[in-house]
């Protein structure tokens, strides 16, 4: 009976008092060293081997982990089956490819089901979801799996879990670019939402995460803020969700670094995110050396140390792709092309722009290609206008051969060069405005179509070589996806 109690009890303390919960585990592995092994017993390894892999050794943690499972098969029950998995793959996540993982939570959902203990069930139905995501399962699969977890949850009235998969469903729909809203809240999730210190978490981190993926520089920063302001209370354990924050959370920070008056306070939380990504990287490098180089990148780039910054981008887009995390792959992408878009290298932007679209549209994240084609734009006007700047000011006429930042070798996708076969294009802003007809007059051709929306575009241009309107062609075609409206 005692060790059903301690066994209830250690996850409860986990949670609320993460300081206490080892002596509960340590009482648990002493009762079964001094009687025998228990059909609690494992519970007791399992969370002894994930707060010792949050203390820093996840190996030592990973070997007590893997005792558990192996006890699981001895003491003749599987009452506690769904508790060991789910904690313990979590750790295995850290040394095992991400990947390869996935199935665990599922077996231990059938586990915890068979056994009647639904706490667990919806725990590994919970992680399951976050696994998925970070492991870059399709977005439409993902969506369904929310659906189908919120029902579940909605049913057996798991409010606190369900109001967590609620925060991260509307995180899938915004990058999907579906129009539907998650469900409204009642008063009582809406207090579950301003009172739970687990859910507050989660909420400010999917608002920071996905402002951040859409390019919101202050909501990101709010929302970082309150995410921080919510971590002293957390876990004993060890949650692959750790990681994930952390390494966007670092992102983040190198990002406010650069463009806040605070920028030694943010440029110093990036760095601990980083360090703590490379070391588990050393523990897992299929899952977190992208995470890890793309880190580093970003701080290079903060410190304007450029030539490290091009060498640690290079190494994070060829680690995401050889470890198949295709939603890191296009990230990479994207925070290069901005870094080349900064240095100037329109050339080398468009291409890693191109890219990133590419990869977003494979992972199924539609919403964020549109915001993308978007801020593409967005970006090429503001190098345009930099570059603008520092020369002689411009007006509706502009020559193309004055430009050398633009029109130098244009390419696209390895197509041949695709500039203008005229020297002037005249543009007429609907407004009149000199400033806005001067940015627009110097974008290359191939960034017309965006603005024909809201600019009249007037030109006298001899015909295109075939190529040149081959390679235009399938910039449309690629950037702008049937059916995908962009979105403002």
């Amino acid at each position: 009976m005692a060790m059903k109690f301690l066994g209830k009890l250690e996850l409860g303390m986990a949670q609320i008092m993460p300081g206490s919960a080892p002596y509960v585990m340590q009482r648990i592995i002493q009762l079964s060293l001094l009687h025998g092994m228990s059909p609690v017993s494992p519970i007791g390894f399992v969370h002894l081997g994930s707060y010792i892999a949050k203390l820093g050794d996840i190996s030592e943690g990973y070997h007590y982990v893997k005792l558990a499972r192996s006890l699981l098969d001895k003491v003749g029950s599987r009452e506690s089956a769904g508790e060991v998995i789910c904690t313990g793959t979590h750790i295995r996540s850290y040394i095992e490819p991400l990947q390869a993982t996935l199935e665990y939570h599922n077996e231990g959902y059938t586990a915890a089901m068979a056994s009647g203990d639904i706490i667990q069930a919806a725990l590994n139905n919970l992680f399951s979801l976050g696994s998925s995501f970070l492991a870059g399962v399709n977005l439409q699969t993902t969506r369904d799996k929310c659906a189908e977890s919120i029902n579940f949850m909605h049913e057996r009235k798991m409010l606190i879990f369900m109001m967590n998969i609620k925060c991260f469903q509307h995180s899938v729909f915004k990058l999907i670019g579906m129009d539907e809203k998650p469900q409204c809240i009642s008063a009582e999730e809406e207090n579950i939402l301003t009172t739970n210190k687990s859910v507050m978490r989660t909420y400010n981190y999917q608002k920071a995460y996905t402002s951040f993926m859409f390019r919101l520089y202050d909501d990101s920063k709010n929302y970082a803020e309150k995410y921080l302001d919510c971590i002293d209370s957390t876990w004993a354990n060890l949650w692959l969700q750790h990681a994930s924050q952390a390494f966007h959370m670092g992102l983040i920070s190198f990002w406010v670094a650069r463009n806040s008056r605070e920028g030694q306070q943010w440029h110093e939380r990036g760095k601990r995110s980083k360090l703590a990504l490379k070391k588990w990287a050393e523990s897992s490098k299929w899952t977190f050396e992208n995470k890890w180089y793309l880190l580093e990148a970003e701080e290079s780039y903060c410190g304007n140390n450029f030539e490290v910054a091009k060498l640690f981008y290079e190494k994070a887009i060829s680690s995401a792709k050889e470890h198949k995390f295709v939603h890191e792959e296009a990230l990479a992408y994207e925070l290069a092309g901005y870094f080349y878009v900064e240095l100037r290298d329109t050339d080398k932007a468009m291409e890693y722009f191109l890219l990133a679209h590419e990869k977003y549209h494979d992972w199924g994240a539609f919403g964020k290609c549109d915001s993308l084609f978007n801020n593409i734009s967005q970006s090429i006007i503001a190098e345009c206008a930099t570059a603008r700047s520092e020369r002689e000011s411009l007006i509706g006429t502009y020559n193309y051969q004055e430009q050398e930042v633009i029109l130098q070798n244009l390419k696209f996708a390895g197509k041949k060069d695709m500039t203008n076969g005229s020297n002037e294009v005249s543009v007429v802003n609907n407004r009149g405005d000199e400033k806005s007809i001067a940015m627009c007059a110097s974008l290359p051709s191939i960034l017309f179509f965006p603005f024909l929306r809201t600019v009249a575009v007037t030109a006298t241009i001899e015909k295109r070589q075939e190529s040149g309107n081959e390679a235009q062609n399938e910039f449309q075609r690629r950037v702008k996806p049937q059916g995908m409206a962009c979105r403002h």
